[in-house]
Formats: C-alpha cells, sequence, structure tokens
C-alpha cells in the first residue's frame, strides 16, 4: 500500500514539472566557454535545437540536429550566428545598426511563440521584431520578422537574413540563372540537376554575389543539409542594389554569410513589414558535391511550406 501511495506522489509530482517546464526554456550549458549562455533561449523540434541569445541583437548563435552544429561557432567579429538587418545596406553603410545587431531584445512568450522585440533605431527609426515558433508536421523552425516603421515619415525598406556558416568543404546551392549571378564569375558556380552549386573555397580577398532565386536556400556540409524557404521576389522587388539570394564569401578559409532579402516595401508612419523564413536542418549521408539526392531533399522541404 505504501509503495502505491509513493509512487503515485512521484507521479504527481513527475506530472507537475512537465506542466511547469517553460515552452521554449533558457539554455543553461553548452556554448562557447568565454559568454555566458544562461540567458539563451532554445527553440526545439524533432532533433533540431535553435539557441538565441536575446541579450546579443536576438541573434541565433547554435542550431544543431541532435548534438551537430551547422552554424558558425567563430567568437571573431561578425564572424558567427546569424543575425537580422534591414535593407538596403547604403542607408546605414557599416558597421551594422547596434539596435538591431548587439543589443539587447526584450522576451515574450506568448500563444506558441518566442517574441523577441529590440529598442527602436536612433538612427533609422526603426524598431525589430523577431517572432520564434515551430511547425511540428513540417518538422522546421519558423522566423518572422517584423520591421516597424517609427519615424513618423513614410519609408521604404526590405528585411534582411544573415546567416554565418563555416568555410570548411561544404557547398552552396539554389535555383537561379546561371548567368544572373552577379559579379560574374567571382565565385565558381556550376549548373547542375536543375540548380547552381558553389563548392566553397578560399581566396585572399571578401567576395559576395547577388542572385535572383527562387525562394530558398540550401547548403551541405559534414552530412547536415541546411535549408531556407522565403518569398520568391520579382525581378523589381528587392532594394535597390540588393538582391533576393546573396552569399558572402570572407577572405581565408574562415566563415561564409548565407543572406535572403524580402521585397522593398513602402512602410507608412506605424505601419509593420512582417517577412518569414522556414529553417530545415536535415541528416544526409554523401559528400558535399551536386547531386539529384541533395536537391529532392529541397524539394520535399518546399512542399511542407
Amino acid at each position: 500500500m505504501r509503495k502505491k501511495i509513493f509512487m503515485a506522489l512521484c507521479a504527481a509530482v513527475m506530472s507537475t514539472a512537465i506542466k511547469a517546464q517553460p515552452a521554449f526554456p533558457p539554455m543553461m550549458g553548452g556554448g562557447n566557454s568565454n559568454e555566458d549562455v544562461a540567458s539563451y533561449k532554445q527553440v526545439k523540434v524533432g532533433d533540431i535545437t535553435m539557441s538565441i541569445n536575446p541579450e546579443k541583437g536576438g541573434k541565433i548563435m547554435s542550431l544543431k540536429y541532435q548534438d551537430k552544429e551547422v552554424i558558425s561557432q567563430s567568437r571573431f567579429p561578425e564572424s558567427f550566428g546569424s543575425t537580422f538587418w534591414t535593407s538596403p545596406q547604403k542607408e546605414w553603410n557599416w558597421p551594422p545598426v547596434q539596435e538591431f545587431d548587439k543589443q539587447a531584445y526584450t522576451v515574450e512568450e506568448k500563444d506558441g511563440k518566442l517574441i523577441m522585440t529590440s529598442q527602436t533605431s536612433q538612427k533609422l527609426k526603426y524598431r525589430v521584431r523577431k517572432e520564434f515558433s515551430t511547425d511540428k508536421k513540417a518538422n522546421a523552425i519558423v522566423i518572422t520578422y517584423s520591421i516597424i516603421n517609427e519615424s513618423g515619415e513614410t519609408r521604404k525598406v526590405a528585411p534582411w537574413e544573415i546567416t554565418r556558416v563555416p568555410n570548411d568543404g561544404g557547398i552552396i546551392f539554389f535555383d537561379a540563372p546561371i548567368e544572373g549571378i552577379t559579379p560574374t564569375g567571382l565565385l565558381p558556380f556550376k549548373a547542375n540537376f536543375g540548380a547552381v552549386w558553389y563548392q566553397t573555397d578560399e581566396a585572399n580577398q571578401n567576395r559576395k554575389i547577388n542572385a535572383d532565386g527562387k525562394g530558398w536556400l540550401a547548403y551541405y556540409n559534414k552530412g547536415l543539409l541546411l535549408v531556407k524557404t522565403f518569398d520568391d521576389l520579382k525581378n523589381e522587388e528587392p532594394a535597390p542594389g540588393e538582391a533576393e539570394i546573396q552569399v558572402y564569401m570572407n577572405r581565408g578559409k574562415t566563415f561564409i554569410e548565407l543572406e535572403s532579402q524580402g521585397a522593398y516595401t513602402t512602410l507608412q508612419p506605424n505601419e509593420t513589414l512582417s517577412w518569414t523564413v522556414h529553417w530545415y536542418l536535415l541528416p544526409v549521408e554523401g559528400e558535399a558535391q551536386p547531386s539529384a539526392e541533395l536537391l529532392k531533399k529541397v524539394k520535399s522541404c518546399l512542399k511542407k511550406k
């Protein structure tokens, strides 16, 4: 009898503990040894875990399939994590806007979403909001970025996601006409299997290309396939001097930026632009080289949107 009572009490305690666990728990360990990760928030779906640091620009610091990492963990300046900027860059030049890229975001959990909101940029008079959620059926993490116009003026702006991955033998691919990748020949893309492919290499200078894609961008390396899907833009929709898809190669064998942008949009005072990106991370066996199998995996993600 005592054993039954004890077991019932244990079950009740366990049930209470499970119910009390937050939907987006803080990350209490791991990460970079020189950094306090207690404030990180995690979003999980299946075997995929995304870790975000609201204290430093709401950056995505890690994306893992089980224990395998896909995002750059370097801690050299501007070489790690996934961030969000406003486009076109000519409006702020460099460095990135501090309120969006480095300063603390507020954190809220509401209706199954993790919501992080920046301070208003003193220079641009925009505020950025990031909403993280999951699509369990598609096994995807869904991020909706919003830009709020707090300038009191009619403005035009586009959303811009920048994800840094290591340059250590991976392959980048997307659907675009190879002749439309500019500057021509700067990165040695090749057309095959209905996509354009770039086997990452090393050079002594920084390089960046623009392309008109078809609403997705993929990176494969060391058994992990990262696929990001977003709105497919028409030729006239990107911000001036920008593009739907961009790839930046930092000099040497350091890091790569996988970049995608949304439409250049007119915002009235207090109006909001929202843009959604679906992230998929899949284990795939094989070498990092163009293949019909990799493209098939991407198309399976596109069908889930």
